[in-house]
């Protein structure tokens, strides 16, 4: 069930966190990593299918630690796509939160 769950919300967690900065991949992971996990294999095929719809273009930065990183950056499109999908979010988990909060018991 955990999987579902995480398969749901990754393309939100990585778009509210290029909305803020512009990240390079290996530095998404150890973001998202911190409160879920979650590994390269799973968020760089994510990473390019946002690039393919547009919500995300690319480009390179030089690094002091190695060679030029691939930093992300959101679109125009990818800031309304991350807008709605939060919107998603929010009044799914308020429908849940209600669900699990109902105060009945059995032969009600």
């Amino acid at each position: 069930m955990v999987t579902q769950f995480k398969k749901g919300v990754l393309e939100l967690c990585v778009l509210s966190l290029i909305s803020k900065k512009d990240c390079y991949g290996y530095e998404i992971v150890e973001v998202i990593s911190q409160a879920i996990e979650v590994s390269e294999g799973t968020i760089y095929p994510l990473l390019r299918r946002l690039i393919t719809e547009q919500y995300c273009t690319t480009y390179l930065k030089e690094s002091s630690e190695g060679p030029p990183r691939k930093y992300y950056t959101i679109s125009k499109s990818g800031r309304e796509r991350f807008e709605s999908l939060k919107s998603e979010w929010n009044n799914f988990s308020k429908q849940v939160d209600y669900i699990i909060d109902l105060n009945i018991t059995k032969g009600d």
